[in-house]
């Protein structure tokens, strides 16, 4: 259970229903990528009224435009539907919902079809045809991408221009979502936040679609932008939102590590055009851990990768592009600039690297058309849980994702059409008064040892002590933040990644196993009796607050839980 010393609020932020700004849409869709943008214009497509609220000041800032590697599907006559399926469901190490897969691998060629129409320029042979290349977990290339290690910018480069263009959808940039506005039902009609201006508005609409990424800044390594900063998941799940999965943190294992750089990721696309891991001394040591050497699954890799760092107490491992076939610089034009600003020539010299945050494979439980556990909540792309990456997601199948769901999502809105929300009787719950203090938080000293103790404790090897150490300290800031921070973005965005963090951190104590991305020193093996999905929710107490978290575990994973039991 969370252990907290003051009871989580249900909203981040006073506020009264008669004194704020309101807007009515069909619907509201948060989040400007891929999933986002591919359900607003679904939706829009059908005749709704959208909104749309982006984090950033403009349509190419999120996590889509920083995604490096390409976006599987099936478009060789070489490849199937069932073998895209079947290296998915090898990945994911048992926890991946078939008919999820199935119905993802299926819409490929359609997604990229459509990123085509819109006007997505990918990568091309000499006869014209689309390039497809190979990652770690697939046994065929299936991989389009552009420019070399750009898919990410050429996706949203594509779908921004759409969503700006469409007379049914207003943008609405520089907004941060607060938190969702919900009935006494549980039905989600709105959503509170603040402006651009400064200004807290409501925004009400039927339907409510998260799409606002994953969680990557909770750790002091990670190739995420700084906008990752877990918000969707953190506003469900203080709407009373059934949360899964967040145990499963997939960590990529090639990193840029140069101190004073960014984090920024090596593609994978790079180790499937022949790089290869190599240690301090040379040696090249990935297939001392796995058959498929460096284009083992990502968790593999990423642990290897942490096990030699450890062996030869050095702070990273390289990856050599010496040997591959053709200029690196012509097929890595991304990699290569960035490393030129640090003297590195890639065609030359190791590239300094180590595992980093990635992509959170748990999130909101939902559907393959966007439901969750809330009526007029809709849930898809990073934030979203359904199933689909099981413990371990195989790379480049999460744009694929983000196009198909998030089409899909959109439609389910325009279909079922919940409505116009009703006049709002309250708006949100006050949470606890801060007393009077002169005392100030250090928000950026909490941020900082929140990221180092999540990389430690919550990363890519755990244990029971490091993980209810974690919980323990995580609910100490969080009562911190909660009473004494200020109310502004910075500080919402730290207890949003506070309460996740915790979250996560009674989730991977709960699994009492090693699965997929989630690997446990104390229980090294798989055990066919975790063959299951974990759901947790909050258990409220009352209208201001949230009670203990309950953590159970869904046996037949496609129903309902079928488990509940508290976790100490």
């Amino acid at each position: 259970m969370m252990r907290m010393g003051t009871p989580l609020n249900r909203c981040l932020v006073a506020t009264d229903a008669d004194r704020i700004g309101r807007y009515r849409f069909d619907v509201v869709v948060i989040g400007t990528g891929a999933a986002g943008a591919s359900a607003a214009l679904a939706a829009a497509s059908r005749g709704l009224r959208v909104a749309v609220l982006g984090k950033a000041s403009n349509t190419l800032d999120n996590n889509t435009n920083w995604a490096r590697g390409g976006i599987a599907a099936v478009l060789d006559a070489t490849d199937s539907f069932e073998q895209h399926e079947q290296d998915t469901i090898r990945c994911g190490d048992g926890l991946c919902n078939q008919d999820i897969v199935r119905d993802v691998v299926a819409g490929g060629p359609v997604a990229i079809e459509k990123l085509l129409r819109l006007g997505a320029q990918f990568d091309r042979s000499e006869t014209g045809d689309l390039e497809l290349g190979m990652e770690g977990g697939h046994s065929r290339r299936r991989i389009v991408h552009a420019n070399g290690d750009a898919t990410g910018r050429a996706i949203q480069g594509a779908l921004g221009p759409a969503l700006e263009q469409h007379e049914r959808i207003r943008l609405f940039p520089d907004v941060f979502a607060i938190d969702l506005v919900g009935e006494e039902d549980g039905s989600i009609v709105g959503t509170l936040a603040r402006l651009k201006s400064g200004e807290i508005a409501c925004f009400q609409a039927g339907s409510t679609v998260l799409a606002c990424g994953g969680g990557g800044q909770m750790y002091r390594e990670t190739t995420n932008p700084v906008l990752a900063t877990a918000d969707g998941v953190a506003m469900a799940y203080r709407a009373g939102a059934e949360l899964q999965d967040l145990e499963f943190f997939q960590f990529h294992p090639t990193c840029l590590y140069i101190a004073g750089a960014a984090r920024v990721l090596i593609s994978e696309i790079v180790r499937g055009a022949g790089g290869v891991l190599r240690d301090r001394d040379g040696i090249r040591f990935m297939p001392e851990y796995h058959t498929d050497a460096d284009l083992a699954p990502r968790d593999i890799v990423s642990r290897a990768a942490a096990d030699r760092m450890d062996r030869s107490s050095h702070t990273n491992i390289y990856l050599d592009l010496t040997e591959i076939d053709g200029d690196p610089h012509v097929l890595f034009p991304g990699i290569s600039s960035t490393c030129r600003l640090f003297d590195i020539d890639i065609a030359k010299q190791l590239i300094p690297v180590r595992p980093g945050a990635h992509y959170m494979i748990g999130g909101v439980r939902s559907d393959s058309h966007g439901h969750t556990s809330l009526p007029g909540l809709f849930a898809v792309g990073e934030c979203a849980s359904t199933g689909l990456h099981g413990a371990n997601r195989m790379g480049s199948n999460s744009l694929l994702e983000a196009i198909v769901l998030g089409t899909r999502t959109g439609d389910a809105v325009a279909g079922e059409r919940h409505g116009t929300a009703a006049p709002l009787r309250k708006l949100m719950n006050r949470p606890t008064p801060r007393p009077d203090s002169t005392i100030q938080v250090n928000i950026n000293d909490v941020l900082y040892a929140m990221k180092s103790l999540m990389w430690r404790s919550v990363g890519v090897r755990r244990n029971a002590e490091d993980l209810a150490e974690a919980m323990d300290q995580l609910a100490f800031w969080s009562s911190a933040i909660q009473r004494l921070a200020p109310d502004t973005t910075p500080a919402w965005e730290l207890m949003n990644m506070l309460t996740v963090g915790q979250l996560s951190a009674i989730s991977a104590l709960g699994r009492q196993e090693s699965r997929g991305a989630h690997f446990r020193h104390d229980h090294p093996a798989s055990d066919p009796a975790w063959q299951t999905h974990s759901v947790i929710k909050a258990n409220k107490t009352n209208d201001h607050q949230l009670g203990e978290p309950v953590l159970s575990h869904n046996h037949s994973l496609t129903g309902e839980p079928s488990v509940s039991v508290k976790h100490a």
